[in-house]
């Protein structure tokens, strides 16, 4: 298989550590990963994305002489430097890496974005499809077109399919989720803007939760989390709380009325089962 059209920016764990042992740097360690790995680029704006945290980003990725930033985006949506993209010249790397990793896809992006071609998806899932040793984490805000285009792509065991619901008007994404055959599927509700009550939880296979970080984080409130915690409990969900949030993600620490959340998915099943 030839080289595929994709970066990997920086690894946040050079040994692929476990995803609790993560928790701290941020999808348990998007920190859920040991390893990024970016097939595109660009990111556009969503009432739930880390304000702060992407216009810092903007600062200092697209800095002249960076050429994997120099792709400008829409001044409403994306902005300087952030413009979908797309780079052939790394794909190979995931090839490199020989001890088993987590590896959390498209950090700074959305691999499920309008513009990014069917054919280049595809060939990331080949990517992951060719490296089972690995275990990758997808997510998306795109799921109408992640729901529209499942069937046209092959799903290993060892993807995890995501989506972001940070409040709930955005059901409809879970609804999405539950068509898409991925041995895993997740939920991240974070940053959490708003109760979420009456989770559909039928077919989900995991709930992240946490609050956002930054210099103009939005508070979350601790009703929110108990909430969704009990809906998981009661529907046998695993649940990891990831973090209160602040001006720095670990301010307000990782506890819920005195404990730590760290469940996680139950991949056996999966297994026996395809």
């Amino acid at each position: 298989m030839g080289v595929l059209p994709v970066l990997v920016d920086g690894a946040l764990d050079a040994d692929g550590h476990a995803l609790a042992e993560l928790a701290d740097r941020g999808m348990v360690g998007r920190r859920e990963s040991g390893q990024r790995f970016e097939p595109r680029r660009g990111a556009a704006s969503h009432v739930g994305t880390e304000r702060v945290h992407v216009e810092a980003l903007r600062e200092d990725l697209a800095l002249p002489g960076n050429p994997k930033y120099q792709n400008d985006g829409d001044q409403r949506t994306s902005g300087p430097g952030f413009g979908v993209a797309t780079h052939p010249d790394a794909l190979n790397i995931p090839y490199s890496w020989k001890r088993p990793r987590v590896v959390f896809v498209n950090s700074m992006s959305d691999l499920f974005h309008a513009r990014v071609p069917l054919g280049f998806i595809k060939q990331v899932f080949d990517v992951m499809q060719d490296t089972p040793h690995h275990t990758y984490q997808v997510l998306t805000k795109r799921a109408r077109r992640l729901e529209r285009i499942a069937d046209k792509l092959d799903w290993p065991s060892n993807v995890w399919m995501g989506v972001s619901v940070e409040s709930a008007d955005q059901y409809d994404r879970i609804t999405d989720l539950a068509k898409v055959p991925a041995a895993v599927r997740f939920l991240s509700c974070e940053p959490l803007l708003g109760p979420l009550p009456d989770l559909p939880l039928d077919g989900i296979d995991w709930v992240i939760a946490g609050g956002e970080s930054g210099f103009s984080a939005r508070p979350v409130d601790p009703e929110w989390i108990r909430e969704i915690r009990d809906q998981c409990v009661a529907a046998r969900t695993p649940f990891f709380f990831k973090q209160w949030g602040g001006i720095r993600a670990k301010a307000g620490g990782r506890e819920l009325d005195g404990l730590t959340w760290d469940e996680m998915p139950d991949t056996s099943r999966h297994l026996r089962a395809m």
